[in-house]
């Protein structure tokens, strides 16, 4: 008699398999490392910052 196997547990592993591989291509296509994100922020930052710099204030005049 063979050895008893638990199907469960193999179907599992490999639903675990299929969901890291999906992550792992995730991760090649939209993910940015920490110091991208930091430097896209600063960037951001010093844009507006340069925009408010040049902005016009006028009061409304009744």
């Amino acid at each position: 008699m063979g050895n008893v196997i638990n199907l469960n547990r193999f179907r599992k592993r490999a639903e675990r398999e299929a969901s890291a591989k999906q992550a792992d291509a995730n991760r090649a296509k939209f993910g940015r490392t920490k110091a991208k994100q930091s430097a896209e922020e600063k960037r951001a930052d010093q844009a507006k910052e340069h925009l408010d710099q040049h902005r016009i204030d006028r009061e409304e005049q009744p």
